[in-house]
């Protein structure tokens, strides 16, 4: 029998907090402003896993060119696997090209 008063309380309880909300438009343009910016945030800091797609393209067609194209997110991957890890630095472009192509998206 006390669930049924369940959502009738929370509904009351939650009503001049609500109405408050509606009529603060600063409220809603903060709520979004920083949903945005967390939205934002997450999407650009996470181990720049979202740039492994774009830089297997790239090297799929430094290996089928024989080097000849070399993209963007290739260059940047090359050198960012070099400066992680100075044992690279012998490896050739196109070692390191086959090796970002076996990697999984």
């Amino acid at each position: 029998m006390r669930r049924r008063f369940v959502p009738a309380v929370v509904a009351l309880t939650l009503l001049p907090l609500t109405c408050a909300m509606a009529e603060d438009r600063d409220f809603w343009r903060s709520v979004l402003t920083s949903g945005a910016t967390t939205a934002s945030s997450y999407l650009t800091s996470r181990d720049d896993h979202k740039l492994i797609g774009p830089a297997q393209d790239d090297a799929a067609s430094f290996i089928a060119t024989d080097g000849a194209i070399r993209g963007p997110y290739l260059e940047a991957t090359l050198q960012q696997m070099r400066s992680a890890d100075p044992a690279l630095a012998q490896a050739s472009d196109a070692e390191l090209a086959s090796a970002i192509l076996a990697t999984q998206r």
